[in-house]
């Protein structure tokens, strides 16, 4: 870290700027969204997050007997999605504690790219290949099968998508016609995995007027562009 930050707490940008080397890894991934949480939460503790979302993983590899993709993808399912009840929190979707991963975890309820995150990390600690889709209006994921990858929607409970489902959930989401081109089912980067959660934020504190949580969130950022170009 060159300099303090002006809005950000100096924890949250440093753990996030420590990440940006290795941004592109499911763990720089990881720590790069708890770092976001930081700026906002007192207690959370990176370590403590890393050991809920292995405990996760743990129960989904203990119930398999083989290293069958569609058996791992069936209990991770299970244990997520029937026993943990995580899903999407459409009461209160623009409430910013949807975007943080200790939150999230917490509550069981979230916003689709967070509840993606989750997802993935526990998914790869079980031994799948998932990645993110940043599709316009919403984020969901796929998963590498024997048959091919499969899109999944964390945000309903782990629904299985085809592509013109999923192109259907875009356009109900945003208002309008998506064409059908293969670039909107495309894997996200890591990098835009949290551009896109830090937009989010931005909006939220840009229309609740709160000044400073969005200038933090602003250098968070910046840093993210930098590190790219």
């Amino acid at each position: 870290m060159s300099q303090p930050p002006d809005a950000c707490r100096p924890q949250a940008y440093q753990l996030f700027a420590e990440q940006l080397p290795i941004i592109e890894t499911t763990e720089g991934l990881l720590n790069a969204a708890i770092a976001i949480s930081m700026h906002a939460l007192d207690d959370v503790e990176p370590a403590e997050i890393d050991e809920q979302l292995q405990d996760l993983a743990h129960r989904v590899s203990s119930r398999v007997s083989s290293q069958s993709s569609e058996a791992m993808l069936a209990h991770l399912h299970d244990v997520l999605f029937e026993e943990e009840q995580f899903q999407g929190n459409s009461e209160d979707y623009y409430n910013p504690l949807n975007s943080y991963l200790s939150a999230v975890l917490e509550m069981k309820r979230g916003i689709p790219i967070t509840l993606s995150l989750i997802y993935k990390v526990v998914g790869e600690r079980v031994g799948l290949r998932i990645q993110g889709v940043n599709a316009p209006g919403h984020f969901v994921c796929r998963v590498m099968t024997p048959e091919g990858w499969m899109i999944v929607d964390p945000y309903v409970g782990g629904g299985v998508l085809t592509a013109e489902e999923a192109f259907e959930r875009m356009e109900h989401v945003t208002g309008r016609a998506v064409p059908r081109t293969p670039e909107y089912l495309a894997p996200s980067t890591h990098s835009q995995w949290l551009s896109r959660m830090l937009v989010n934020l931005q909006h939220i504190f840009a229309t609740n007027e709160c000044r400073n949580d969005l200038a933090a969130m602003s250098e968070l950022q910046s840093l993210l562009d930098y590190s790219v170009y």
